[in-house]
C-alpha cells in the first residue's frame, strides 16, 4: 500500500505493508539512519521519534498509524531552536561516547525541555529513565540538559 507521512517538516509517499514498523520505514525506505534498533520491543529508547512534540518509540509503531502526524527524528532536530541547544550541550559536555541511543537521548530530552523549560534534577531523571545508555553517560546527559534549562547540575 502507499502512505503519506510527514517526516522533519516533508512529506514522503511510502510503499509498505500498514504494520511495518515506523521504525523501518525510516531506516530502510527513507534512509534516515539516525534512528536506531535497539530491543525491538520498545523499552530501550534508541528509536525514539517525535510525534506531534511527543516521545515515541517508533518499533512499535505502525506505518498505518501515524498517517497525518507530524514526524520529527534526530536527522530533522536541529531545525529546532530547543534540539539545536540541546546538541550543542551534548558536545560541550562530551555526552556521547559511542553514539548509539543518542539520537533517542536527544528526541526524549527535546521533549522534555519543551513541556518543562525548568526541570528539576529529578524530572530530568524521570523524563529521561526510558533511555538506555549502554556507555552509562547519564551524568553528563543530565548536565547538559540542566545546562540548556539554565542551571547548574
Amino acid at each position: 500500500m502507499s502512505y503519506q507521512i510527514r517526516v522533519n517538516g516533508v512529506i514522503h509517499t511510502v510503499e509498505a505493508e500498514g504494520d511495518t514498523p515506523l521504525l523501518w520505514v525510516l531506516r530502510d525506505i527513507l534512509g534516515m539512519t539516525g534512528t536506531k534498533f535497539g530491543c525491538g520491543i520498545a523499552q530501550c529508547g534508541a528509536c525514539t521519534v517525535h510525534l506531534n512534540g511527543v516521545p515515541s518509540r517508533s518499533c512499535s509503531l505502525p506505518l498505518e498509524g501515524v498517517v497525518g502526524m507530524d514526524i520529527t527524528t534526530i536527522e530533522g532536530l536541529g531545525a529546532n531552536e530547543l534540539g539545536k541547544r540541546l546538541q550543542e550541550a551534548w558536545l560541550a559536555h562530551d555526552v556521547p561516547q559511542c553514539g548509539y541511543c543518542q539520537g533517542g537521548q536527544l528526541l526524549a530530552a527535546t521533549a522534555l525541555l519543551a513541556q518543562n523549560p525548568h526541570p528539576t534534577e529529578a524530572q530530568i531523571d524521570a523524563a529521561m529513565s526510558g533511555n538506555i545508555c549502554r556507555c552509562g553517560t547519564y551524568v553528563r546527559i543530565r548536565a547538559a540538559i540542566a545546562d540548556v534549562a539554565g542551571r547548574k547540575s
